[in-house]
């Protein structure tokens, strides 16, 4: 089992199924994600504006490196529905080295 820092789990919620695929596609294409999973439906209650909330969303769950994030925002900020799309990072604290190294090769080179 390999120990990392670097590795994150991504989530995102967005609208619907079609514009979570359509965000994934971006950040694979990008070669900021190795992976993205993709549930749905999931129900999401949340505070809007004063009022609670209720929705039916998607769950994306994205496997990346921390050095990548703030490219991901923008390209999720640039596509998505939401004014503030949810995007937080859960740092992988370890994993299958076999794993972690394709996530390594699946994305771009750290600069």
């Amino acid at each position: 089992m390999e120990s990392t820092m670097t590795h994150v789990v991504v989530l995102i919620t967005t609208s619907s199924k079609h514009e979570a695929e359509e965000i994934g596609k971006a950040l694979l294409e990008s070669r900021l994600a190795a992976c993205v999973n993709i549930v749905e439906p999931v129900r999401s209650l949340f505070r809007w504006q004063g009022a609670i909330e209720r929705q039916e969303e998607a769950l994306m769950l994205v496997k990346s490196r921390s050095d990548l994030l703030p490219s991901m925002i923008r390209i999720v900020k640039e596509m998505h529905s939401y004014t503030v799309p949810e995007v937080i990072a859960l740092p992988i604290l370890a994993g299958s080295s076999d794993y972690i190294g394709w996530v390594d090769e699946s994305l771009r080179p750290t600069l």
